[in-house]
C-alpha cells in the first residue's frame, strides 16, 4: 500500500476505538442541544460527551493535523447528584488522561482539544475532561480566571472520588494555559492527600498561564509531585505576552526562563523555534514533536 492510500488510524486510541469522553464540569448545563453547557457557572456535574472521530485517508489526516477534526455529536449522559461517584465508576479499571483546558473555550472547543489530544497521544485508558466555565471570549480574562478559581472545589473533588475507586489506575493531568492556573491551585490544596499524590503518574504544564512568582510559590509547596511535573515553555508565546500585560508586566510560567523553573525540580521543554502556529501557545496540539513531550512524560509517570 502506497504512503499515500494508508489509512488514518482512527483505531490507534482507546478514544478512537469508543469515542465517548467523560466530563466533569462546573458549567450550566443548557440540556440535550448545542452547546451542551454554557459559558455560566453551575453545580458539579458529570456528562458523557459522544464524539466523532477524525476520518480516514490522507486528506482526514492533514484535516487532523490542522484543525483537530473531532467533533461533538451529542451528550448522551448527565448527572449532578453524586456527580464525582458517577465519574469515578466509569474510569473504573483504567488508567485516566484528564484534561483541563484554558482560557477562551466553550465545552465543543474543549472537547474537540481532549479528543485531539488523546488520540495524538495513542492513549489506551479513559480519557476525560474538566471543563471550568470560560466565557469563550477574548475580552473576558477577568472572568474566567475568576470562574477557574470558583472551579477548585469540583476539580479537588473529582480528583479525590478517581482516588477513592481502588481500580483506578495511573492519573495523568494535562492542563493548558488558564486550565494550569487552576489545576496547581489544586493540587496545592491536596498537598497533604498522600494518598491523591501517589496516584498522579504525570502531570503536564502546556504554556502555562500563572505568574511567575506565583508558580514558584505553589510548587515549592507540592514537594515530590514536581519531579512528575513537565513545564511546556515558549518565550515567543504571543498570546501569554498579552496575557502579562493585563497582569501588570508580571512574566508568565509558560515564556519564563528555563533555568528558574528547573530550579523547581520540574522538567523543562522549551518548544522555540518548532512548529508553527500564530500565538504559539497550541503547541501541544498542533505539532507532533510537541505532542510528544507529552506522550513521553506520560511514559515516564506510566
Amino acid at each position: 500500500m502506497s504512503p499515500f492510500q494508508e489509512p488514518e488510524r482512527a483505531d490507534s486510541s482507546a478514544l478512537g476505538k469508543d469515542p465517548r469522553l467523560l466530563v466533569m464540569t462546573t458549567r450550566q448545563s443548557t440540556g440535550n442541544a448545542a452547546p451542551y453547557f454554557s459559558t455560566d457557572r453551575g453545580p458539579l456535574t458529570f456528562a458523557v460527551a459522544q464524539l466523532s472521530p477524525p476520518g480516514r485517508g490522507i486528506s482526514g489526516r492533514v484535516s487532523s493535523a490542522v484543525s483537530g477534526d473531532w467533533a461533538v455529536l451529542g451528550v448522551s449522559r448527565e448527572t449532578t447528584s453524586d456527580a464525582v461517584r458517577a465519574f469515578s465508576d466509569a474510569v473504573n479499571g483504567r488508567d485516566v488522561l484528564l484534561f483541563i483546558h484554558g482560557f477562551n473555550e466553550t465545552f465543543e472547543t474543549a472537547a474537540r482539544s481532549a479528543g485531539q489530544l488523546s488520540h495524538s497521544l495513542e492513549f489506551q485508558g479513559r480519557t476525560a475532561l474538566f471543563t471550568w466555565p470560560s466565557g469563550g471570549k477574548l475580552f473576558d480574562y477577568a472572568y474566567d480566571r475568576e470562574s477557574a478559581l470558583w472551579s477548585r472545589d469540583g476539580f479537588v473533588q473529582s480528583l479525590q472520588a478517581l482516588v477513592a475507586n481502588p481500580t483506578v489506575g495511573r492519573i495523568h493531568i494535562v492542563a493548558h494555559s488558564m486550565g494550569t492556573f487552576l489545576t496547581l491551585e489544586g493540587l496545592r490544596e491536596l498537598r497533604d492527600s498522600q494518598d491523591v499524590y501517589a496516584r498522579i503518574g504525570s502531570v503536564v504544564l502546556a504554556s502555562p498561564d500563572v505568574d511567575i512568582d506565583a508558580f514558584e510559590q505553589t510548587v515549592k509547596r507540592l514537594g515530590t509531585l514536581a519531579q512528575r511535573m513537565t513545564v511546556i515553555i515558549d518565550p515567543g508565546d504571543r498570546a501569554l505576552a498579552v496575557s502579562a500585560r493585563i497582569a501588570g508586566g508580571v512574566a508568565r510560567a509558560g515564556a519564563a526562563d528555563r533555568s528558574r523553573l528547573e530550579a523547581l525540580g520540574v522538567r523543562v521543554a522549551d518548544t522555540s523555534g518548532r512548529g508553527w502556529s500564530m500565538l504559539r501557545h497550541d503547541l501541544f496540539l498542533s505539532n507532533s514533536e510537541v505532542t510528544q513531550v507529552v506522550r513521553r512524560a506520560m511514559d515516564r509517570g506510566g
